[in-house]
């Protein structure tokens, strides 16, 4: 369910190498740590047939330890697997906008689906908003992206008021 620029043509799908999440084990939201980075990585390859080692790593330097200015990296965490992240930001006045949360990047390893980690690492990014001030959440995603747009839906999302606009630029 990743939130990051996927290529057009659909995610090319592989199997995990890491054991699938224990039934019934308890989910644990924290921030990111530089030793989940190649996890995540992993799990955004996994699941978009692209390794972005660099983007991640830039990522990871821009927002592991910003809390005090916004953004967020958390990792869900069923034992020692890191199962899912999700990354945002409080947003100042963006296209006149009152300040607001914005979704950016958000992903559950395939395998770990459907245990409540992309809920609750969505929750603890809403709470975090929720302390900085903001009561609204963003996010923008592709309309081809079913999967995310049914997930943003069942936790009470719907269009918002901006219309994205964009346009080639020639070379």
């Amino acid at each position: 369910m990743s939130k990051t620029t996927r290529p057009s043509a659909a995610p090319r799908r592989s199997k995990s190498t890491a054991p699938a999440a224990p039934s019934g084990a308890s989910l644990h939201i924290r921030p990111v740590c530089r030793g989940d980075l190649n996890a995540v990585i992993e799990m955004d390859a996994m699941v978009t047939g692209i390794a972005k080692r660099d983007y991640w790593n830039s990522l990871f330097k821009r927002y592991a330890d910003a809390v005090a200015t916004g953004q967020h990296f958390l990792v869900a965490t069923s034992g020692s697997e890191v199962i899912g992240f999700v990354i945002g930001e409080v947003r100042d006045w963006e296209f006149g906008s009152p300040p607001c949360g914005w979704v950016f990047a958000i992903d559950v390893r395939p395998d770990a689906r459907l245990l409540g980690a992309a809920t609750q690492l969505l929750q603890s990014l809403c709470q975090s908003f929720k302390r900085a001030g903001v009561n609204k959440v963003r996010t923008l995603l592709s309309r081809e992206n079913t999967l995310i747009l049914s997930f943003f839906r069942s936790q009470g999302k719907m269009i918002g008021p901006f219309i994205p606009l964009e346009m080639d630029i020639e070379p």
